[in-house]
C-alpha cells in the first residue's frame, strides 16, 4: 500500500491509500504519461522554462494546478493522480507539498 498526500495548507491536508488493485494496470511510464497529459492539458507552467521538465516538478504543478477542491472531493481525478504519483515515485508515503513546492 501507499499513501499519498497533498497538502494545500497545514489544516488542509488530503490523504489516499494507494492499494495494490488501485495500480495493477499502472506501469511506471503510464503513470508518467498520465502526468505529462495532465500537466499539458491543465497548461501548467513548467519551473525551469529553460530544461527538461522534470518528474517532480509535473507532480506538483498538476496538484497545484489542479486545485484543491479536486482534492477535496476525493473524486475519480484525485484517486488517478495519487495511483500515478504513488507508481511513478514507487515510494511507500509522498507528501506533496503545493505552497512549500516540495515532493517529499
Amino acid at each position: 500500500m501507499y499513501t499519498v498526500t497533498v497538502v494545500f495548507r497545514a489544516d488542509r491536508e488530503y490523504e489516499f491509500h494507494v492499494h495494490g488493485e488501485d495500480i495493477a494496470e499502472l506501469t511506471k511510464t503510464s503513470a508518467q504519461a498520465w502526468l505529462h497529459q495532465e500537466f499539458e492539458d491543465l497548461e501548467c507552467t513548467p519551473s525551469n522554462p529553460m530544461g527538461k521538465v522534470l518528474i517532480l516538478d509535473v507532480i506538483l504543478n498538476v496538484a497545484k494546478y489542479g486545485g484543491e477542491p479536486r482534492f477535496a472531493q476525493g473524486g475519480p481525478w484525485a484517486r488517478s493522480y495519487a495511483a500515478c504519483v504513488a507508481v511513478a515515485l514507487d515510494r511507500p508515503s509522498v507528501r506533496v507539498d503545493v505552497p512549500g513546492f516540495v515532493v517529499g
